[in-house]
């Protein structure tokens, strides 16, 4: 142990430690722990460092935590430390972070109340945990109700399932869902509805017994005990329901926030409905029993809605509306009655006012008089030995003795209703067996508790009895049971504390003596408490500041016991002049109320009082006295004795615990508290289970589980062939104290605490390891590194030595070349500056001459250029002087001549004033002065314009004056010729003045237009450039637009393209989902006759029972037979609905309803299609009499025909028998000459014409069938048409066939010979494609197997030696076993294949040997000619061709469906049989039924076989051949009636003489449809026999069983009820569900199933696969981890493979894995970061987002090297995932049947060759 401790509490260690507010608080060891040391160093998770102080007289060190591999566990005893803080922190991870409520605890279910809805409870949840065992799946209510059923129906032995719980915890919704699972999962044996019944008693109750309190809104205020009745196939029969404490005191007082029970709430919500207004109703809030909790109202919650739920569960449950009214008209005087106010009259009596308008209303309600209640209310009446007298009350005690009247009414009426709900749910079906489930309150303590609390505690202390003990007997049955040594263990007995309650001188006994006494109070009844009890027993304490109280030690807690008003609610007394009153009532439900009421004073005449919040209600035990002779039973009594019946029934029964979390006490959801939850868990018993559990050994491991998850702690030598005793040898290497395990005969138990430190060292064994690999690895690595670096190294320095050689070398060349060159450069570069030198001397010579030169000839220009500026400035110098000299005399002359003007003008101003008054005088004259001035001045502008205009028409007139010039010297010339017309020269003038006039306007006009042309010439330029500018932006804009329409054109199509793929897809989806609708009608069509068929079976057996001579035989047609029958038929159907009517009087009303409803449906269609029939007949009456008489002309040319056609090979007959005869004659005349002799030319000649006359006759004979043939299908042909073709065309037709009926007969035969040569040539090349065809897939096949194996060696060489060894022979095992069974299939196909030849073979022996005897007795040899009398020769006739028909006599039909269909093996006669064959047969009946145009017999065959098969399927359903074979055999008689129809839709593929088959004188489309209906039956009923067979394969298969040895590591768990991962021996594998699809689809190939069903029929199989297996992994937490992906992905694989090999893989059912395979992705890829989830939603698209949420949150590592999903991980899922539009389903539905259909798939087989075995025994049909 020591050595243990110190390995544990280590470093880095995590344990737990108390805490104030958390209840526990995690910590780490900063410090190793040593022995002997005083305080724990640790750090807290917020980093905080603390030191922990151990006891010091103890020493205990703090819990250890467990493992995080063991985090989150289903079951809490799984976990390694058992502690209450490793209970609580899995509790609260399963519920916070995985939203899980339910954990299993060994035997109990601990459910925590979420207060959410969640999806959880539907019926694909039920269907997915039917049938499982309880630890296979995730912890559930479903889990524990199917454990009890699954007990019930193996052990023969009654159930219970014990709810329990604080108020708000869930308890009710437990029990509810518990009681819909067996409803669910079991049916009814009656068609009464019994499970409805059940389930329609939970709204009543809640009605009547629940109401909101401020910890639950639907508290259930009493306690039930519901035991659900089975019969002996464990179906539900029946219900019977016991309660419990019913809470009075609700119905006259709540508190703050609280209401009184539902029903009168829902009644108020309703008062205005017209069938309330006589019970005078209002609102809750005008009613002091609705008021007082001032909460009328449940957000959420419709209570009007909620009443018509009550009402209709009523009326399920037998209660009809009269009742009905009666109960609320009770409940509604209730409240009335607490309306009425009691006044004070004086201090000692009181009074009602008269007419009160609330006790008028009770009084009306309940039929009693106003006076007797208003005066019993107020009154009493006291009983003395001598007298009676009345006394009246004071106001307070009768308001409690009304309050006391309405609790006392309102219990009467709850267990009227009880006991009515249970006569309803009773049966007169024996009771096998039945299953208990008790919804009872929990252990409960408040801050005042009275006689309330005391019983609920009371009924807890058994129940913790009952279950401890129960406990206890499991542990012990397991240690027994694997033979391990026990010990006692010690746990907690309450026998004590029940002593203390119930035992002689207990509690209750003192109460009830107290009760008796006439004085008895409280306080009298405490002290004798203390008085017996306080030194006596240990649980029993007094508080220290009360005299009225006391404490009892609970297994739960200490709880503390007001003593006040025990007396008063044990006694729970009721006015009994009161109950006299309401007796007398003329309300007949009101007298029944009470009709066993007793009385009900207190010995001492005292009414009793409420004393406090609460009042209790027992319902009395009917089998037993409840009275005394002067007393009743108190409610302490009478609750002891329930109590006692319930604990001999749970004792007589197995118990199953569900105990019920509250959470927090302010109904949020998912919030956990600690402290609340702890305190509920120490009272509720599951720590105590713990406690227990951690006494012995919790974890429980197989012997091959320990060796998987734990090999790695052996060494080599250690592993035995006996995996037993290598477990044994390893664990006492491990552990040493062989105290903390044992060995039992299949599994290690280990104390608590050892598979954590099993675990550790793995862990530490692990991590050794991966150091060590990790180590070789780097090493390994950086050695390669190391030499990569080092060869690289040495190339780099060859590489760089060569190169710097190289460089040496150029080096070196370059210097020799670079001196040549120097010598050479220097050589050039002195020559080159000597020359220029020389070049530059000779250069400054010329230029320094030169330069002299130029400044000598300067000089020279210098002084010349000086001689004449001199010469010009000396005579600028002149010339200014001049000039100063003028100016001067200038201004001289101007200064003398200013004088004298100045002189001037003064005398002209000395003039001016004199003359001044002259000018005043001529003003005027001044003015006209300077008008005439501007008058002139304007004149001088106009004849400056007009000078301008003149000087511009002399210029415009220039060129004119020219011309008029040569004009004029022309006139001058022609002046003398003119001399005699002087005297027009002047008006020649004026007219040339008017000429030049008008050429002056014309030229200024013309002038005009040219500005304006040139002015529209610029204009027009100007807006061409515009135009063209405009033009290109134009033509731009157009290419834009242009562009821009292409695109929008290719998003239009785009668009259209893809809305039309949508609106396909769309279509597609309809209609799938209208053919599901319509299948899904289908079956319950199926399901509805299957009733009906049942119930006259039922009724014929009850008529029988009732009158055994009578016997009645009932028409058990279908609703298909009934559309086809007649008058006779639809009176039977009538006395048949009548016979109904009076068997569903007894039956359901709902079911009688839809019954009526469906029978008036068939019986109106059945009407309206015999009308139809009728108009039809009648139609095809008068179109047959009015084509009788055009066809008559035909039918005569028909007849002449045929007589002479006949009458000539009568006479070409005559003629060959005369030469017959002739050459006989001729043969026995020759005879005696030998002429005769065989081989004689005479002899042969005459053979020779024997032989070709045979032929002849033989031909003649063809031709007169195949004439008569083409007569009678003529004749069929034009009948059938009708009117729509002519007797005139008609009758060319005829007469083409006689003229041309030789060259027809060629033509025919030469185009069958063609196509003889086609089929041929057609049937080779099919046969060489197919040939190619195998040929490639034998190849594709090999490389496949190639690559297989390639991999599998890759695969193996990566293993160890061991496991690549064991690996080899798994898959040589796996290899030989496909072999076997490939090889097996084609010796089955071989011996069919023999069968049939040999089958064959005896047909044609015994034909060769008739015709052998033929020839032998036709033929003889000369010589027998000779001897023996001369005999007829008999040539044999060819035998008669076969139309394809069969015909039968109509007393053999019942014959001919029983042969065919009824007594028909599948697994016998039908192997050797062709594909299908029983549907030709009936065809081939049908045909001719339709040859000879008899409709009756055409009906009556097809309403034969269409029952027949429904019989045999009815009878034989869960046949998986049976099913497959009708389905096979019901698709190939609809397909022959498509083919046959005569559609041309149906006859393209037909050949000639298939088309001549067609049947001609019936349309059977109508019938068609039913086949087809049919056939969707079938396919429906074979997927659930398929289902049935393959559904216990699947998780075994898919899940459970390790395909790939080795991947999954097992993971730790305390395997109790848990089922292993490891095969074992009759558990199913992938290779079961494989060799499972194999024979299903060899079956169905041999019984000539169409390939497109096949296909349907696999597509729904994996379908069913995929959801099955998703299912279950999403209900399955040990099954989420890494490696379980990797085997889900592999047998996924497997199963694609499987498809591949049977050529299935386009038929759809891969992309139903799709699903699965995803789900197996998500839980392999990694969770952590932000792409993580951006990958997860992509490639998730096929799960649903609860789903993925559902695999995230259940994610367990296997290993402590994985990690888990964080929870802000799976909220980013759920953030990234909201938009998704999909419904919130978890699972999928199972149920799910796809819509089949049956494409047409026509025949080849021609019905002429068709041979019907003898094994049928049909020879009662005769072939046509």
């Amino acid at each position: 142990m020591n050595r243990e401790l110190e390995y544990m509490f280590v470093h880095s260690a995590r344990v737990w430690i108390p805490d104030a507010e958390e209840v526990w608080k995690s910590a780490e060891l900063t410090k190793d722990y040593k022995n002997g040391d005083a305080t724990l160093q640790l750090m807290l998770e917020d980093g905080t460092t603390v030191d922990h102080k151990l006891d010091p007289k103890t020493k205990n060190l703090p819990y250890l935590r467990n493992p995080d591999i063991l985090v989150g566990e289903n079951d809490l005893t799984a976990l390694s430390y058992l502690h209450e803080p490793a209970v609580l922190h899995n509790l609260k991870v399963r519920f916070i972070d995985s939203k899980l409520i339910y954990t299993y605890c060994g035997i109990v279910l601990v459910a925590i109340n979420p207060y959410e809805t969640l999806p959880i409870y539907g019926s694909e949840i039920i269907n997915a945990y039917s049938g499982q065992n309880m630890g296979d799946m995730d912890p559930h209510i479903f889990a524990v109700a199917e454990e009890a059923y699954k007990q019930m129906a193996r052990d023969e032995r009654n159930q219970s399932i014990i709810v329990s719980g604080e108020s708000g915890a869930g308890k009710t919704v437990s029990a509810k869902y518990a009681m819909r699972y067996f409803a669910t999962v079991s049916g009814s044996a009656s068609e009464a509805n019994v499970e409805e019944k059940v389930l329609a008693s939970n709204p009543i109750m809640e009605a009547i017994g629940n109401a909101k309190t401020t910890r639950n809104d639907n508290s259930s205020r009493f306690g039930k005990y519901i035991e659900i009745g089975f019969d002996n196939r464990y179906r539900i029969i029946g219900a019977n329901m016991r309660t419990y404490l019913l809470e009075k005191s609700r119905v006259v007082f709540q508190a703050d926030e609280e209401r009184n029970y539902h029903i009168f709430y829902q009644l108020c919500a309703s008062a205005n409905q017209p069938e309330f207004k006589n019970l005078r109703l209002s609102s809750a809030n005008d009613f002091l029993y609705t008021r007082q909790g001032r909460s009328p109202v449940i957000e959420g919650i419709d209570d009007a809605k909620e009443l018509r739920t009550t009402r209709h569960a009523f009326t399920l449950l037998g209660i009809n509306e009269s009742y009905q009214i009666g109960l609320f008209q009770v409940l509604a005087a209730i409240l009335h009655l607490g309306n009425v106010e009691i006044k004070d009259r004086d201090s000692d009596s009181s009074l009602i006012a008269p007419n009160n308008r609330h006790l008028t209303a009770f009084c009306e309600l309940v039929g009693v008089t106003y006076q007797d209640m208003s005066q019993w209310l107020c009154h009493r009446k006291l009983k003395t030995a001598t007298e009676t007298y009345i006394k009246p009350l004071p106001r307070l005690q009768a308001t409690n003795a009304r309050d006391a009247l309405s609790k006392h009414i309102y219990a009467k009426l709850f267990n009227w209703i009880v006991e009515h709900v249970n006569k309803a749910l009773i049966t007169n079906v024996k009771q096998h067996s039945f299953i208990g489930v008790l919804d009872i309150y929990g252990f409960e303590t408040f801050e005042i508790n009275s006689f309330e609390q005391f019983c609920i505690n009371y009924a807890n202390e058994k129940l913790q009895q009952q279950f401890n003990m129960h406990v206890f007997k499991l542990e012990q049955e397991e240690y027994m049971k694997e033979q391990i040594p026990w010990t006692l263990i010690d746990f907690y007995d309450n026998q004590p504390c029940i002593n203390l309650i119930e035992a002689k001188m207990g509690i209750l006994d003192l109460l009830d003596e107290e009760c008796k006494m006439p004085k008895g109070s409280d306080d009298s009844w405490a002290q004798k408490l203390y008085n017996t009890h306080l030194k006596t027993c240990s649980l029993f304490e007094k508080p220290r500041m009360s005299n009225r109280a006391f404490i009892i030690q609970h297994f739960a807690d200490k709880v503390e016991y007001q003593c006040e008003g025990f007396l008063a609610k044990n006694k729970d007394t009721v006015n009994e002049e009161q109950i006299n009153v309401l007796k007398a009532s003329k309300f007949n439900l009101l007298v029944e109320l009470f009709q066993d009421e007793e009385k009900a004073t207190t010995p001492t005449g005292q009414v009793a009082g409420t004393g406090g919040r609460t009042r209790l209600s027992i319902k009395p035990d009917k089998g037993r006295d409840t009275s005394s002779k002067e007393h009743k039973k108190t409610v302490g009594c009478q609750f002891r004795n329930s109590l006692h019946m319930l604990m001999e029934t749970l004792n007589a029964t197995t118990p199953h615990y569900v105990r019920c979390i509250k959470p927090n006490d302010f109904k949020l959801a998912f919030s956990f508290d600690p402290k609340r939850a702890v305190q509920q868990l120490r009272a509720c018993g599951v720590l105590e289970t713990i406690r227990i559990s951690a006494a012995g050994f919790p974890s429980r491991w197989t012997y091959q589980e320990f060796f998987s998850r734990y090999r790695v702690l052996m060494k080599q030598k250690d592993v035995l062939p006996d995996k037993k005793l290598t477990c044994k040898n390893v664990l006492e290497k491990l552990v040493q104290d062989q105290d903390k395990y044992q060995f039992g005969k299949t599994k290690i138990f280990f104390r608590a605490g050892q598979v954590a430190y099993l675990e550790k060292l793995r862990a530490d064994k692990l991590r050794v390891a991966c150091i060590r690999i990790q180590k070789t690895i780097r090493s390994w690595l950086a050695r390669k590194k190391y030499l990569r670096q080092r060869s690289a190294a040495i190339t780099i320095q060859r590489f760089t030595r060569g190169y710097q050689a190289r460089c040496l070398a150029k080096f070196m060349r370059r210097t020799q070349a670079a001196t040549i060159i120097q010598k050479y450069q220097r050589m050039y570069v002195e020559r080159k500056r000597y020359r220029q030198k020389q070049a530059a001397a000779l250069a400054v010579q010329t230029i320094l001459r030169a330069y002299m030169a130029r400044q000598k000839y300067q000089a020279l220009l210098r002084e010349h250029k000086a001689i004449i500026i001199q010469k010009h400035v000396r005579g600028w110098l002149a010339r200014c002087w001049y000039k100063r000299c003028l100016e001067a005399i200038v201004y001289l002359q101007c200064c003398m001549r200013r004088m004298r003007a100045k002189r001037e003008l003064k005398k002209l101003k000395i003039e001016a004033r004199s003359v001044e008054h002259f000018k005043k005088l001529n003003k005027g004259m001044e003015n006209k002065i300077m008008q005439l001035q501007r008058k002139i001045d304007e004149q001088h502008k106009d004849n400056r314009l007009v000078s301008e205009r003149l000087v511009s028409l002399e210029s415009s007139y220039a060129a004119e004056s020219e011309r008029m010039r040569s004009e004029l010297s022309r006139l001058r010339g022609a002046e003398e010729d003119a001399k005699n017309k002087t005297n027009q020269v002047s008006s020649l003038l004026e007219e040339l003045e008017r000429l030049k006039k008008e050429l002056s306007v014309t030229q200024q006009e013309k002038k005009t237009i040219e500005d304006w042309a040139q002015k529209y010439r610029d204009e027009m330029e100007t807006m061409v450039s515009e135009l063209k500018d405009q033009n290109g932006l134009l033509k731009k804009e157009k290419d834009d637009l242009n562009r821009m329409i292409q695109e929008q054109s290719r998003q239009m199509t785009e668009k259209m393209v893809h809305a039309i793929a949508q609106e396909t897809q769309q279509l597609k989806t309809d209609l799938n989902e209208e053919r599901s609708r319509y299948q899904n009608l289908l079956t319950e069509h199926l399901r509805l006759e299957e009733k009906y068929d049942d119930l006259k079976e039922e009724l014929a057996h009850s008529s029988n029972v009732s009158k055994p001579g009578h016997r009645r035989t009932d028409s058990t047609h279908s609703s298909n037979e009934s559309e086809y029958t007649y008058n006779s038929e639809y009176a039977d159907t009538e006395e048949g609905s009548r016979a109904r009517e009076d068997v569903t009087r007894g039956m359901d009303t709902s079911l009688t309803l839809k019954l009526q409803k469906r029978v008036t449906e068939l019986e109106q269609e059945k009407q309206s299609l015999r009308n139809e029939l009728e108009n039809k007949e009648e139609q095809f009456q008068r179109a047959r009499a009015r084509d009788d008489a055009q066809f008559r002309k035909a039918r005569g040319a028909e007849l002449e025909y045929e007589s002479l056609k006949r009458q000539e090979l009568e006479s070409e007959n005559k003629k060959l028998r005369h030469d017959l005869a002739d050459m006989r004659q001729s043969l026995l005349g020759d005879a005696a000459t030998g002429a005769g002799a065989p081989g004689s030319p005479a002899y042969k000649v005459l053979l020779d014409q024997l032989n070709a006359s045979c032929e002849e006759l033989e031909v003649r004979k063809e031709e007169v069938l195949i004439l008569r043939s083409q007569l009678v299908s003529q004749k069929e042909a034009v009948h059938h048409k009708e009117t729509m073709t002519e007797p005139s065309v008609f009758a060319q037709d005829v007469n083409k066939l006689k003229d041309a009926d030789e060259l027809r007969q060629a033509y025919v035969g030469l185009k069958d010979t063609n196509r003889l040569l086609e089929q041929q040539l057609q049937t080779q090349r099919r046969t060489y494609d197919s040939e190619v065809e195998s040929l490639r897939g034998e190849l594709q096949n090999v490389k496949e197997e190639n690559n297989r194996q390639q991999q599998l060696l890759a695969q193996n060489l990566q293993l160890p030696p061991e496991a690549r060894i064991e690996a080899s022979l798994q898959h040589e095992i796996t290899r030989l076993t496909n072999e076997n069974l490939d090889l097996m299939e084609q010796l089955e196909k071989q011996d069919r294949t023999i069968r049939k030849l040999k089958k064959q073979l005896k047909v044609y022996s015994k034909r060769i040997g008739e015709m052998g005897a033929g020839q032998t007795e036709g033929q003889t040899s000369p010589g027998q000619m000779v001897e023996e009398p001369i005999h007829p020769v008999n040539i044999p006739r060819r035998e008669k061709d076969f139309q394809g028909m069969l015909e039968y006599k109509k007393e053999d039909e019942l014959k001919l469906v029983k042969n065919l269909i009824l007594e028909l093996k599948p697994r016998g006669v039908a192997v050797n049989l062709i594909p299908g064959l029983p549907a030709y047969i009936l065809f081939m009946c049908l045909r001719h039924a339709d040859y000879v145009n008899d409709d009756q017999k055409v009906r009556t065959l097809l309403t034969s076989t269409i029952n027949s098969i429904k019989k045999i399927l009815k009878k034989r359903g869960d046949d998986f051949e049976t099913v497959s074979f009708w389905l096979a055999n019901t698709c190939r008689f609809l397909h022959c009636l498509k083919q046959y129809s005569g559609d041309e839709g149906f006859m393209k593929s037909n050949t000639s003489r298939q088309n001549e088959h067609c049947l001609s004188n019936f349309d059977l489309a109508e019938y068609r449809q039913v086949i087809s209906d049919l056939a969707i039956q079938i396919y429906q009923q074979l997927v659930k026999c398929m289902e049935n067979i393959l559904q216990p394969m699947i998780v075994s298969g898919m899940l459970e069983h390790e395909t790939i040895q080795g991947v999954s590591g097992v993971k730790p768990t305390g395997l109790r009820k848990r089922t292993s991962s490891i095969a074992d021996e009759g558990t199913y594998t992938l290779d079961s569900i494989l060799r499972q699809l194999s024979a299903f689809h060899s079956t169905m190939c041999q019984h000539g199933t169409d390939p497109e069903l096949i296909k349907q029929v696999v597509k729904q199989l994996f379908y069913i696969i995929g959801a099955v297996t998703l299912n279950n992994l999403l209900l399955r937490k040990d099954m989420c981890s890494w490696s379980k992906g990797m085997q889900i992905r592999y047998n996924v694989s497997q199963l694609e493979e499987w498809l591949r090999d049977k050529g299935l893989m386009n038929c759809g059912a891969k992309e139903t894995l799709e699903p699965l395979i995803q789900a197996a992705q998500l839980l392999q890829v990694k969770k952590k970061t932000d792409e993580d989830a951006d990958a997860i939603c992509s490639m998730c698209h096929a799960l649903t987002t609860a789903q993925i949420v559902k695999v995230l949150n259940l994610y367990t590592p296997v290993n402590e090297f994985e990690e888990r999903v964080s929870v802000a991980f799976i909220r980013t899922i759920q953030t990234r995932l909201r938009d998704r539009c999909e419904s919130p389903q978890l699972l999928m539905d199972t149920k799910m049947i796809y819509p089949v259909t049956f494409p047409f798939n026509p025949s080849s087989l021609a019905l002429e060759t068709i041979q019907i075995p003898t094994s049928l025994n049909l020879s009662f049909l005769t072939r046509v």
